[in-house]
């Protein structure tokens, strides 16, 4: 009878701890689900969101700005035109003032943006806003509903006005103008992400940096202003890339703590972009 108490004892134990492991990881994964995903830059005190695709598109444009070495008052037009067109979504129709519109500034091919294919292609669409932008004599002072109505020659010139915050803040946190402003609170990533893809996606975006890669972590060699536009451009990718941690020198963001930039336990000079590992 002893016996049988005590194994009774030891099953009712083994039970409980089941059941407490079963609860803390069905909180956790509730936890996970509550998340709403979204990303924010601050400028002042004031803050604007951005849905993630959203954000990363807006990452691309602002990189593409600082990749051509063009002012960062250039992105937060193209950044204000492009909410305005396609609400910063690379969509592949238009309304009926354009049929023919495609992608994220909404450019016309039967107007010569280019083809239906071209236009859709956020790099391209991105350099052919710029090639018409800076043929604008003093764009840099103009306001944003001008200059980007010298671009867009839009049915609706002062609706650009309406993004100007937003877009002035973006701009500043992703050409790197400002530091630590741009943070994106999102779920722990289902799958490992690609260091390479890290890598390529840069590339494609600032042009060739100076980047290793080191197990799950891309090294860079860079500072300054750029530094910040890449850092701030990772935390933008981070859900694409399954990036979760960024580490830029006494600054970190990190993806599980979803606590914005802290300052690093261990400050050092090394800038990395680190991505999530296997699941087990």
């Amino acid at each position: 009878m002893r016996r049988f108490r005590r194994a009774m004892v030891a099953v009712l134990a083994l039970a409980l701890v089941a059941g407490a492991i079963y609860a803390i990881v069905a909180v956790l994964q509730r936890s996970e689900t509550l998340v709403t995903e979204r990303c924010v830059a601050v400028a002042g005190s004031a803050a604007y969101d951005l849905a993630t695709d959203q954000a990363a598109n807006a990452s691309l444009i602002a990189a593409i700005s600082v990749q051509r070495g063009l002012p960062p008052r250039a992105a937060s037009i193209a950044l204000a035109t492009a909410m305005q067109e396609s609400r910063l979504r690379n969509i592949n129709y238009g309304d009926e003032a354009g049929p023919d519109s495609r992608g994220l500034f909404q450019q016309r091919p039967s107007q010569g943006w280019g083809t239906e294919a071209q236009v859709m292609d956020p790099v391209y669409a991105s350099n052919a806003f710029y090639n018409g932008l800076i043929k604008v004599p003093g764009y840099e002072t103009m306001e944003i509903t001008q200059a980007a109505q010298a671009v867009q020659r839009s049915a609706f010139p002062r609706a650009y006005a309406q993004h100007e915050g937003m877009a002035r803040a973006f701009a500043s946190a992703l050409t790197g103008q400002s530091e630590s402003s741009l943070d994106c609170e999102l779920r722990m990533p289902d799958a490992a992400g690609d260091p390479a893809a890290v890598v390529d996606k840069l590339t494609t975006a600032f042009g060739a940096q100076a980047a290793t890669v080191e197990g799950r972590t891309v090294r860079l060699d860079v500072t300054g202003p750029q530094a910040w536009a890449i850092a701030h451009w990772a935390v933008a990718n981070a859900k694409s890339l399954a990036i979760t941690q960024v580490d830029i020198a006494d600054r970190t963001w990190n993806r599980e703590k979803r606590n914005g930039w802290t300052a690093s336990v261990a400050p050092s000079e090394a800038f990395t972009i680190t991505v999530s590992a296997p699941t087990t």
